[in-house]
């Protein structure tokens, strides 16, 4: 689950480059990664033009899924 996540966040940030924010693809997928990204958007402020909010959400599911696989293990 947290990989597919990491991969919709990223095709996600690659195609909001590329593809108009009306596409229905790119509206798709900016509708499952928005309400992710939307907290962090509001502690994380732009830097120029760069949103790195996609760059901090990769990060929190992969330290999550740490936590909780070593959670885990530790409980089995």
């Amino acid at each position: 689950m947290a990989r597919t996540l990491i991969f919709i966040v990223i095709v996600q940030a690659i195609l909001s480059f590329f593809m108009s924010p009306y596409h229905p693809i790119r509206r798709t997928l900016d509708a499952i990664v928005a309400p992710f990204l939307n907290p962090i958007r509001k502690v994380l402020p732009l830097l120029g033009n760069i949103d790195f909010s996609p760059l901090v959400l990769v990060i929190l599911v992969q330290v999550i899924e740490t936590l909780l696989i070593n959670l885990l293990v530790t409980l089995g």
